[in-house]
């Protein structure tokens, strides 16, 4: 692994399984910012089907998915393999990281306070 961009952290790493990257959870701690809100990246091999228990069924695609909640995904890539996988969760941080992510376009109903607070983290603040 590369070192990733400011503010994303390594959250869990399991051996040749999931990965998970956490952006500054220092600050999506609080009540105003829940851990919720934390936005993080899963890169794993796991059914997207959205029923209970589909994640747990292993698929020959990995995937990297950049959620801003639980059921917001602002990227959603496939890969062939883990390691191209892995490759791609640290470019999509680099992307967040570089402000190239509209994450307002991932929402129906806007977060105000949300985005000015991810503004303020990745230096987009006007």
């Amino acid at each position: 692994m590369t070192d990733l961009p400011d503010g994303w952290t390594l959250w869990n790493d399991e051996q040749e399984g999931r990965r998970i990257l956490a952006y500054r959870p220092d600050v999506f701690n609080e009540s105003s910012f829940p851990a919720e809100c934390m936005p993080t990246i899963f890169v794993w091999n796991g059914s997207r089907a959205k029923r209970p228990g589909a994640t747990q069924i292993r698929t020959e695609t990995w995937h990297a998915v950049l959620y801003l909640e639980p059921e917001i995904e602002a990227v959603v890539e496939e890969f062939d393999s883990r390691e191209t996988a892995l490759e791609g969760a640290e470019a999509i941080a680099q992307q967040f990281a570089d402000g190239e992510i509209d994450y307002r376009e991932a929402y129906q109903i806007p977060r105000e306070d949300y985005f000015d607070k991810l503004d303020e983290l990745t230096g987009r603040e006007s």
